[in-house]
């Protein structure tokens, strides 16, 4: 990680830590002589399990990129969080294409996956296995613990601190198998490792647990900006509200816009700013973007060295004519790329006009024929493992990351340009406590970030519900929010708005309705009698 007391201690945790191993099941238990006992023991033991929380958004402990070098055969492509629900967010829409044929991956975008995806089933997994790290933690972490191991004064003071980011952690990694599967098992820092079988919760009913978790935490983070960087503080809850907000009536069926127009207000008006430039914000350097970046995962080429996170968005976006050392790279990995629906928002796509299209046409064809051909469709330039430009070239300036194999590029959860977009979107809808005087001007500050001046402000009249899913797409491309927007546009399954290849048919086609939820893996259906699958699977 980036400059963060964490640092020193990620990997010892990651070495100590294997006393909760990435399996397939919520009643995980020790697979080694390391205990909760001996890892709980000191305070430098409990800062090592908090660096683990935040680690496994970054690393698996894998090897290989695909199979060589791995453990128990899982590789870096069924297993990082970040690559996983990438895949989910983005191959399924149409902002992405991949050309890889690994089992399961195609499934994404023809919209034919099945409970046996390996793919679905690992994101499943690995975002179950960082809520047991963060029960654990929560469980160890009580007052009653802590005095009966004789922590006390500053240090179990500290220890409550971290409590409380755990649970921003959990609530976090809650929200997204409840936008991805609905109705996953549940459980609590209350539950004992390996004595039961989770319940299912519904989604309403997970909703207003994730709700009541970021108030009940709220007070106790660190104020906006406070924290240090890639840790949680206030902003991140009131982010992951506001985003919860907007998608309350899919999560619910009952719309909650006024409290997206309050949350994503807290946010914005906690004193943060966009950066002065689009095309800095996914370099090897963007740590700088504290004025933008609300919550990160920190990826660091020296320290967090994985086929994962950024490092598989940098290499998988080369191939073709591309010159990976243009990007600050090693080897292109020839994978994904946009379709034509992307590229068609913006008004060309050099980036003369709008900065934010960061596309690579030369020897790529706008037209997808086959979706395992790399140079079909445009490709992407948005993730570069290089520092800020220095000069007017924005490619190919700039110093290459600390390691040319792993990026140095850091992924911004939530940033304030997201804010500004839900505020918009929220007032559109007709939520209270905002104005659409205010909601235009976030959306033209977003505007003239990218076209450098004011030639692309919009009117009044312009700033509908669908432009600002435009403007989201223009935006927010490839970040890994696009299949909970186009849902929540009635445009994901649905015939009315098609991409290539949607539904597995070249011009697109709809898909069952089902399809709004990912299933819930056969094998923990199997294994656990308290579960049903989703519909339609």
């Amino acid at each position: 990680m980036k400059n963060t007391f964490l640092k020193p201690f990620l990997v010892a945790a990651f070495m100590a830590g294997a006393w909760v191993s990435c399996t397939k099941k919520l009643d995980l238990i020790p697979t080694n002589g390391i205990t909760a006992a001996n890892v709980y023991s000191t305070t430098a033991g409990y800062k090592q399990a908090f660096a683990k929380l935040y680690g496994s958004f970054a690393l698996t402990g894998n090897q290989g990129p695909a199979g060589n070098g791995d453990i128990q055969g899982i590789d870096e492509g069924t297993s990082d969080f970040f690559r996983l629900y990438w895949k989910a967010q983005e191959l399924s829409t149409d902002e992405a294409v991949v050309a890889w044929g690994d089992p399961g991956i195609q499934d994404f975008h023809r919209m034919n996956w099945t409970s046996d995806n390996p793919m679905l089933k690992g994101l499943y997994y690995r975002s179950f296995y960082q809520i047991t790290l963060c029960n654990d933690f929560v469980n160890q972490a009580s007052d009653a613990t802590l005095a009966a191991r004789g922590i006390t004064g500053t240090e179990a003071d500290n220890i409550r601190a971290y409590k409380a980011e755990a649970r921003f952690l959990r609530a976090y990694q809650y929200w997204v198998l409840m936008d991805l599967f609905g109705n996953p098992p549940f459980a609590t820092e209350t539950d004992a490792i390996g004595t039961f079988l989770p319940k299912q919760i519904s989604r309403a009913d997970l909703f207003t647990y994730i709700e009541s978790e970021l108030k009940a935490i709220e007070p106790l983070l660190p104020a906006a900006k406070a924290n240090e960087y890639g840790r949680a503080d206030k902003a991140a809850a009131w982010a992951l509200l506001a985003r919860m907000y907007l998608n309350a009536q899919v999560y619910t069926g009952t719309a909650k816009y006024t409290e997206a127009i309050t949350y994503a207000q807290k946010v914005i008006g906690a004193g943060y700013t966009l950066v002065a430039d689009y095309r800095w914000l996914m370099r090897a350097d963007n740590q700088q973007n504290t004025n933008e970046f609300i919550f990160t995962i920190n990826y660091d080429g020296q320290k967090t060295q994985g086929y994962g996170g950024t490092t598989f968005l940098a290499h998988a976006s080369l191939g073709g004519s591309m010159n990976a050392g243009d990007y600050g790279l090693d080897y292109a990995w020839a994978g994904i790329r946009a379709t034509k629906n992307l590229t068609n928002l913006f008004p060309d796509l050099t980036g003369a006009q709008d900065n934010r299209a960061e596309f690579y046409t030369n020897g790529q064809n706008k037209e997808i024929n086959d979706l395992t051909v790399f140079t079909d469709g445009y490709g992407v330039n948005k993730y570069v493992n290089k520092t800020r430009p220095t000069t007017a070239n924005m490619l190919t300036s700039g110093s290459a990351g600390s390691n040319q194999t792993f990026a140095d590029i850091d992924f911004p959860v939530f940033r304030l340009a997201e804010m500004y977009l839900i505020y918009a979107e929220a007032v559109v809808r007709g939520g209270a406590g905002g104005d659409l005087v205010t909601a235009l001007g976030y959306i033209n500050k977003l505007r003239q970030r990218a076209y450098g001046n004011t030639s692309g402000n919009i009117i009044p009249t312009q700033l509908t519900a669908d432009f600002i899913l435009d403007e989201r797409a223009r935006e927010l491309y490839w970040e890994g929010a696009r299949r909970t927007d186009l849902i929540r546009y009635g445009k994901f399954v649905e015939g009315t708005y098609l991409w290539p290849w949607k539904g597995g048919v070249k011009d697109g086609a709809s898909v069952g309705d089902f399809r709004k939820l990912y299933p819930i893996p056969s094998s923990d259906v199997s294994s656990n009698v308290n579960l049903k699958q989703n519909p339609g699977y």
